[in-house]
């Protein structure tokens, strides 16, 4: 029962993290937030499943020379045969490298086996036994539940997904049918009637099949690419049409501002304005609950937490096409975002750094004490204002900076906010080092010690500590009442 609760932790993880990656990646790259999955739901099955063998077949080796070559062979034949398997299917390449120097057969660059050698082997050193260990932690039926409900799900979105493979194929065959039958003699009906069909045709394409579209831009038909690529023209039409309404489009790219779109200058200034507001919005609620001022950031120098960061850039790349929707669906779908994503955050500071800086394990409804119901709803509201009102106004305003000065500061911000970054985990690092009394193994470890002592560590991060110390902290407020 362990191990099949570790496999599907694993798939689960892993599947979300490849998903997660793809995501980040293409957005940065396209300038607009695109669901870069097979499925619907942001998991990555087959980044999940990749990942999982490593860890059945690896994750008690030590060797990296025999972690990195094993993975990098393991993966780069799994994704060979994925691909094979795929095109012989369903008659589609999802994406085709024969163009590029080194590549296998057209579906396997020639620096994959390198990232899944170095994915594989980090994995296996830095995120398996932390991950399983957090885990470990968990009452053994949720810890079994939890994943395998998210399992099911994505079985049964896959299910979907190739369901909705099969039926674009079966559109692209009417398209194709129609198509030549246009200038021939073989049908009574006259061109321009075969025209208005085609074009009927496309416009039928149900929204699951234009999602697919849209993921793999690069994806080809082998039997009916024209096809393919009239119906990925259209999608492009409607969806341009759509977003005029939300975001003034500028085709000339010399015209266009700074930040323009959802580039990466954009989600940065957007991170850094919501990690400050986070600052804010955070030091006045203190106040009103406590009554007395307490600092409340989430980097070591400078007033930024960037969980609300990350959040206004999380909540604006999924919620960015639902500005047609209703408030009711802004609302749920901004609550289960941001309860998800202040999860990750509380899981991922535990696996990594052996600290949190938030426990709701004694509020109703939470969930492992890294998030809860009220704080769902919370996010719900957040995001909802930020979608209709707030986002419009803040890309508007960073639109209106000059370029030359907006690209300075934001490679200059972004050099401090990595450094400021890097330097906190530094300090929290070596502040449990401390406790321990493990003294600075190098320079940077001595001024880390001198310019980040604990006065000033307990000063910035008041509230941060362990499952154990807000455990016992709990013990002692029900005690004294």
């Amino acid at each position: 029962m362990k191990l099949i609760t570790e496999i599907l932790w694993v798939f689960v993880v892993f599947s979300f993290l490849g998903w997660l990656a793809r995501f980040i990646s293409g957005t940065i790259k396209k300038r607009r937030a695109v669901n870069p999955g097979f499925i619907i739901l942001p998991f990555l099955p087959v980044a999940g499943v990749g990942m999982t063998l490593v860890f059945l077949l690896f994750h008690r080796i030590d060797n990296i020379f025999i972690l990195f070559f094993g993975a990098a062979i393991l993966l780069t034949l799994y994704k060979y045969l994925l691909s094979m398997f795929f095109e012989r299917a369903f008659g589609f390449k999802w994406k085709d490298y024969s163009k590029k120097r080194f590549n296998i057969n057209g579906y396997i660059s020639a620096w994959e086996p390198f990232a899944f050698g170095l994915i594989g082997m980090l994995s296996v050193k830095f995120a398996f036994n932390p991950m399983l260990s957090l885990m470990s932690g968990m009452p053994l039926w949720l810890a079994l539940l939890i994943p395998a409900v998210i399992t099911g799900l994505i079985i049964a979105d896959t299910v979907i997904s190739v369901i909705t493979v099969i039926n674009l194929r079966r559109n692209l065959k009417k398209m194709k049918n129609i198509s030549d039958l246009i200038g021939g003699r073989k049908s009574k009906l006259s061109d321009g009637v075969l025209r208005a069909r085609y074009e009927q045709r496309m416009l039928k394409s149900k929204r699951f099949r234009l999602r697919l579209v849209k993921a793999f831009p690069d994806m080809q038909s082998l039997d009916y690419e024209k096809q393919l690529s009239d119906l990925r023209r259209q999608f492009n039409i409607i969806r341009e049409k759509n977003d005029k309404i939300y975001e003034t489009k500028i085709e000339n790219e010399k015209d266009r501002p700074f930040a323009y779109g959802l580039s990466f200058s954009k989600l940065f200034w957007l991170f850094l304005i919501g990690s400050f507001f986070g600052t804010v919005l955070e030091t006045v609620w203190g106040l009103v609950m406590d009554g007395y001022f307490q600092m409340r950031v989430g980097l070591v120098v400078g007033p930024f937490i960037p969980v609300y960061g990350g959040g206004a850039v999380v909540i604006t790349l999924c919620l960015y096409k639902l500005h047609k929707k209703g408030d009711i669906i802004v609302y749920l779908a901004s609550a289960v975002i941001g309860a998800t994503f202040e999860y990750l955050c509380s899981y991922f500071q535990e696996m990594f750094l052996g600290t949190i800086s938030w426990d709701y394990s004694d509020t109703p409804f939470n969930l492992d004490g890294r998030t809860n119901l009220t704080y769902a709803l919370i996010w719900g509201v957040l995001g909802l204002v930020w979608l209709r009102y707030v986002y419009p106004f803040i890309s508007r305003t960073i639109e209106k900076i000059p370029k030359k000065i907006g690209n300075i500061l934001t490679v200059v911000l972004c050099i401090i906010i990595a450094l400021d970054s890097v330097f906190s985990v530094l300090a929290v690092m070596r502040k449990n080092e401390r406790a321990e009394h493990i003294p600075p193994r190098t320079f940077i470890g001595v001024f880390v010690d001198n310019a980040f002592n604990d006065d000033y560590m307990n000063f910035v991060f008041p509230y941060m500590g362990t499952k154990e110390t807000f455990a016992q902290k709990r013990a002692e407020e029900a005690k004294n009442k």
